[in-house]
């Protein structure tokens, strides 16, 4: 039996270099440089994550249009008219279009509590043995799913109201005459109900909704009498001065009046309406006088209510026809104008 010597030596240098072999990992300069790669990976998918994200939402924004203009079409089918942009049962809190078509959106059940006979403020739902204004309910295809304030207005015993992102089209600038009764060149119009043979410039020119941007800052009730002349820059807007609200602006669905549920065309769309005011500069829309607010003799309805979105580069609106179409905001301001009007007899092609 042969056995075998192994010297202390070379005993040694095997347990130096098992040891090495056991301690060896990364240096502080590899860690580094993993976190980096790993780093620069991150950033390099968050944007297309967020892009994919902005894309699924944008793509259920114009689906909630196209359901909301098939409702339309619905609501004309059953009573041969479309709705009005506002309806006034005596006390000046008149009803939306977007009220009215509640029954062909699935929501009946909302529609329950409504009592076009009276104002909207009248209207309540008894839920569990309390009730609850009907216009604090929220109304799932009214909301972009790219508003990040997705959220009920309150008022002094809770929520009061829920806004909006699609708002009817009521033509350029002028709005109503209440002491004629005189309407504007807009589809849907206060206290009139037109019919499809009204659009004389054909249903696939003619825009029937816009989106808008809940919680808009706007001044309102600036009372000037006679015939205003249409703004051409925003500082022409800050002038006309008004009755300022900071965050109020499209968040009543219910109410029908025009800083609430309409939109008009006086400015391209998200074109920036920018107002100082008490030191602070807003992003505004205007109305010279509510509708229903009983205006003195000569004082009329003008509106600069803008077309916002929070997408990137345009807005999605529907056409009379119930197509769906994303305006850049590049568009020319006379065929944005001229998609508003319903008997303009202007030729326009939309891009």
């Amino acid at each position: 039996m042969r056995v075998r010597t192994v010297s202390t030596a070379n005993l040694s240098r095997r347990f130096r270099s098992v040891s090495a072999v056991s301690r060896r990992g990364f240096t502080l300069v590899e860690l580094l440089v993993v976190i980096a790669i790993i780093g620069v990976l991150v950033g390099l998918l968050l944007p297309a994550v967020q892009a994919a994200r902005e894309a699924a939402r944008r793509m259920s924004c114009g689906n909630n249009l196209k359901q909301i203009s098939l409702a339309v079409h619905n609501y004309e089918s059953a009573y041969k008219k479309l709705p009005p942009a506002w309806t006034n049962p005596g006390q000046g809190s008149g009803w939306s279009m977007q009220a009215r078509i509640l029954p062909f959106l699935e929501e009946a059940a909302l529609s329950d509590g409504v009592d076009f006979s009276r104002d909207y403020g009248e209207s309540y739902m008894t839920i569990d043995g309390e009730q609850i204004p009907t216009s604090s309910f929220r109304v799932a295809a009214y909301q972009c799913p790219s508003d990040p304030r997705d959220q009920p207005r309150y008022g002094s015993s809770g929520p009061k109201y829920y806004k909006l992102n699609y708002a009817t089209n009521e033509g350029v600038w002028f709005v109503l005459d209440e002491g004629t009764n005189q309407v504007g060149d807009g589809m849907f119009v206060p206290g009139r109900y037109l019919g499809f043979r009204d659009c004389l410039d054909g249903t696939s020119n003619t825009l029937a909704l816009a989106e808008v941007k809940g919680w808009t800052p706007y001044a309102r009730d600036a009372k000037h009498s006679g015939t205003m002349t249409m703004p051409i820059t925003t500082d022409e807007v800050c002038a006309l001065a008004g009755d300022f609200k900071t965050e109020t602006g499209h968040t009543e669905w219910i109410d029908g009046r025009v800083h609430q549920a309409g939109v008009t065309t006086t400015f391209s769309p998200n074109k920036k309406v920018l107002c100082e005011v008490s030191g602070i500069e807003y992003d505004i829309d205007f109305t010279n006088m509510r509708e229903g607010k009983s205006p003195p003799a000569g004082v009329r309805t003008y509106a600069a209510v803008t077309s916002r979105s929070y997408h990137q580069g345009g807005v999605h609106v529907s056409l009379l026809d119930g197509s769906v179409r994303f305006i850049t905001d590049s568009v020319e301001l006379e065929l944005w104008q001229s998609m508003s009007t319903r008997a303009g007899h202007e030729v326009i092609e939309i891009p």
